[in-house]
């Protein structure tokens, strides 16, 4: 069983905020409900997971129907403050883990996926990625990130799982790839620059990018190639809000 941290205190875009009004990400309302209650839910209902921590806005969020094994945490001044906060929490160093706040079509099934699969392999982070094919198969309208790899071409996911040990000695490093996660070049910068020659002609392996997020934060990673794209469908702009309203719209018809 893991516990489970969702960072819930992103505050709302510019363009989001003209879609609506909430001035966190989370409390933005997809079918009637703030988006964060979505990914609790499918948090909840996954057999590995036993408690949840919501972290951010904690007046507001308090307000949010939540699933009964959640408590709300005030949250910090940067993602990974706010991560810390919640590895605080916890009262254990057993692996954790971590979800944003804006993936509401997170579903039960792709949590217990992608948990399954890292059972099988031993790391202190794992982080999923998915197939551009698969992805638009299943969302053809989603305007996703790629990266093209020796394997393919991929897009990340928003859920971890980290070993809260690690924190401490990966947060300044750790919070240049987050703060980058969505710009390939700048990640392929932080990681130097024969990292970069082989990102650039397409040769570059999910098991070389690997090894290098591991050598960089004194670790060891592991990538999970996940066929649920739930796992990323982040709302962060116009059309992935309209995306995820027309999804939830379909799925009541």
């Amino acid at each position: 069983m893991y516990d489970a941290i969702i960072l819930a205190g992103g505050t709302n875009s510019k363009s989001l905020s003209q879609l609506n009004p909430q001035p966190y990400e989370a409390l933005i309302e997809i079918a009637g409900r703030p988006m964060v209650s979505f990914v609790a839910e499918a948090l909840a209902a996954s057999i590995h997971v036993e408690r949840i921590f919501v972290i951010g806005p904690s007046k507001e969020l308090a307000a949010c129907h939540l699933p009964e094994n959640t408590t709300v945490l005030e949250g910090g001044r940067t993602i990974l403050e706010t991560i810390s906060i919640g590895m605080a929490a916890l009262g254990h160093q057993r692996k954790v883990l971590v979800a944003t706040a804006d993936i509401p079509l997170l579903t039960q099934a792709a949590v217990d996926d992608f948990l399954a699969q890292c059972a099988s392999t031993e790391a202190d982070l794992y982080y999923p990625v998915v197939q551009k094919e698969v992805n638009n198969r299943r969302y053809p309208d989603s305007k996703r990130t790629y990266v093209r790899l020796r394997e393919g071409v991929f897009t990340g996911g928003n859920i971890f799982l980290v070993n809260p040990v690690i924190v401490p000695q990966c947060m300044t490093v750790a919070e240049k790839i987050i703060e980058n996660r969505k710009n390939p070049w700048k990640l392929a910068c932080i990681m130097g620059w024969l990292f970069l020659f082989k990102f650039i002609i397409g040769m570059l392996s999910l098991k070389a990018a690997e090894a290098r997020v591991s050598e960089i934060l004194g670790i060891t990673g592991a990538v999970i190639q996940s066929t649920y794209p739930e796992l990323g469908i982040d709302v962060d702009k116009e059309s992935d809000l309209e995306l995820v309203r027309a999804t939830f719209s379909l799925s009541k018809n």
